[in-house]
C-alpha cells in the first residue's frame, strides 16, 4: 500500500532595511506560505510595522552582511524547507503555482530548486545581458544547504545538484538610476575590502581593460542589445561597476604602500 508524501511546510525568509514602499507586495507574493520571517535591520521607515500588520513574525537586528543575515534568517524559521526572498523582489503567479504543485507532492527527488529572476528597470522587463536568466537557488531544505559566497553577492551551497523550476521570480532592484548608482558605490567598496583582504591586487591596467570586457560581455556577447537603450546603459554601468572595484582596490593597496615607506 502507498504511502502519501506529507506536504511539507514552507518558511518565507525576507531580510529587509528600510524597504517601507516594497515591503508589502513582497510579503504578498509569499502569503501561501506556512511562516513569513521577516529580519529587520533597525530600519527607520515602517517596514517593521507594516510587515507585522500583514501576519509576518519580525526579528530585529543588527546588520553583520547579507550572507550572515541570511543565513541567521534561515537558521530562524520555523520550518526546515525556505523560501529566501529579498524585499524588492515577488513571487510571479505562476512561479508559486509551480512551487505549491511540487510541494504538494512532498517536493520530489530535491533539496532545493533554482529558477530565473527577470528584473524590472527603468519602465520595462530586462530580458537579455547577464541580468537575464539570472538564475538563482532560493528554494531549498535548510537541513542541505546553507548561505555562502561573498558580500554583497550571496548564493545558497547545497550538498546536492538543484533542479531548475521554469517561472521566474520577478525583481524590481532599484527605485531610480540614482539608487543603481548609491548600490555600485556601496557594493564596490565592500567587494575591494574584502579583495584587498584577500590579497588581490589590481593595476592600471585592469582599469582600462577589464571594464571594456564586462561591456562586451554584457552587451554583445549575452545580447544585451535586444534590450534597447536600457540593455546599453546596462552594458555601460556595469563597466562602471567594474572599473569602481578595480579602482577602489587600486586606492587601498597605494594608500598600504604609502604608509609602509
Amino acid at each position: 500500500m502507498m504511502v502519501a508524501r506529507q506536504r511539507p511546510a514552507v518558511s518565507a525568509c525576507i531580510v529587509a532595511l528600510n524597504e517601507e514602499d516594497r515591503i508589502a507586495e513582497c510579503i504578498r507574493s509569499v502569503q501561501w506560505c506556512d511562516e513569513i520571517l521577516v529580519v529587520d535591520a533597525h530600519s527607520r521607515d515602517r517596514t517593521r510595522a507594516i510587515a507585522s500588520e500583514l501576519g509576518a513574525r519580525v526579528l530585529e537586528r543588527d546588520w553583520p552582511g547579507h550572507i550572515a543575515q541570511k543565513e541567521f534568517a534561515t537558521r530562524a524559521a520555523r520550518h526546515d524547507w525556505v523560501f529566501s526572498i529579498d524585499a524588492d523582489e515577488r513571487i510571479s503567479p505562476a512561479l508559486r503555482s509551480e512551487i505549491l504543485g511540487l510541494r504538494d507532492g512532498g517536493f520530489p527527488g530535491a533539496s532545493g530548486w533554482s529558477m530565473p529572476r527577470m528584473s524590472y528597470y527603468l519602465g520595462s522587463w530586462i530580458r537579455h545581458g547577464t541580468w537575464y536568466p539570472d538564475r538563482c537557488l532560493r528554494l531549498f531544505d535548510r537541513r542541505h544547504g546553507h548561505w555562502g559566497g561573498r558580500n554583497p553577492h550571496d548564493r545558497v551551497e547545497l550538498d546536492s545538484q538543484p533542479k531548475r523550476l521554469k517561472h521566474p521570480l520577478l525583481h524590481f532592484p532599484y527605485r531610480s538610476v540614482a539608487d543603481h548608482l548609491d548600490t555600485i558605490d556601496n557594493y564596490t567598496t565592500i567587494i575591494a575590502e574584502q579583495w584587498y583582504r584577500e590579497g588581490r591586487r589590481a593595476s592600471v591596467r585592469d582599469l582600462v581593460l577589464r571594464p571594456w570586457a564586462g561591456f562586451v560581455r554584457c552587451y554583445l556577447l549575452k545580447r544585451g542589445f535586444l534590450d534597447g537603450w536600457r540593455g546599453l546603459l546596462l552594458a555601460y554601468l556595469h563597466a562602471y561597476y567594474v572599473r569602481m572595484k578595480c579602482a577602489k582596490l587600486l586606492v587601498l593597496q597605494r594608500a598600504a604602500e604609502t604608509q609602509g615607506n
